[in-house]
C-alpha cells in the first residue's frame, strides 16, 4: 500500500504542484475550498444512499472505485486547504485526536456510538 509509504508531505506537495501547473492558486480561497470540500463530501454520501449498513460494507469493485474517487477528491481539497492557510495538517490531526482522546475516555465509551 501506498499509505506506508507517502508521508502527508508528499501529498501536500504533490497537490501544490498540480495548483501551481494549471495557475489555479487564485480560485483556491478557503471559502472555495471549504465549499468544495462540503460538496465532495455530499457527492461520497450520495453514493451511500438507500443503502443498508451491511451493504454499504459489502461495496462491488465498481462502487469502491468511487468511493476512493470521491474520498481523494475531499482529501486532495483539504490538503489543498492546508497549503492555502499554511496549516500543519500532521499536528491537526494528532492535536485533535488528544483532544478527542480526552473527550471519549476509552473507558466511558469503548463500544458506544453516544
Amino acid at each position: 500500500m501506498v499509505d506506508a509509504t507517502t508521508s502527508v508531505g508528499e501529498l501536500r506537495d504533490r497537490v501544490r504542484q498540480f495548483v501551481h501547473a494549471r495557475d489555479w492558486e487564485s480560485f483556491h480561497t478557503p471559502k472555495d475550498l471549504a465549499m468544495a470540500i462540503s460538496i465532495e463530501a455530499s457527492e461520497l454520501l450520495d453514493l451511500f444512499l438507500w443503502r443498508g449498513a451491511a451493504g454499504a460494507k459489502d461495496l462491488l469493485p465498481a462502487d469502491r472505485s468511487a468511493v476512493a474517487e470521491e474520498l481523494a477528491d475531499i482529501v486532495i481539497y483539504g490538503l489543498s486547504l492546508a497549503n492555502t492557510l499554511d496549516l500543519d495538517l500532521s499536528d491537526a490531526v494528532l492535536s485533535k485526536l488528544r483532544v478527542d482522546e480526552a473527550k471519549y475516555p476509552v473507558d466511558r465509551f469503548r463500544g458506544r456510538a453516544r
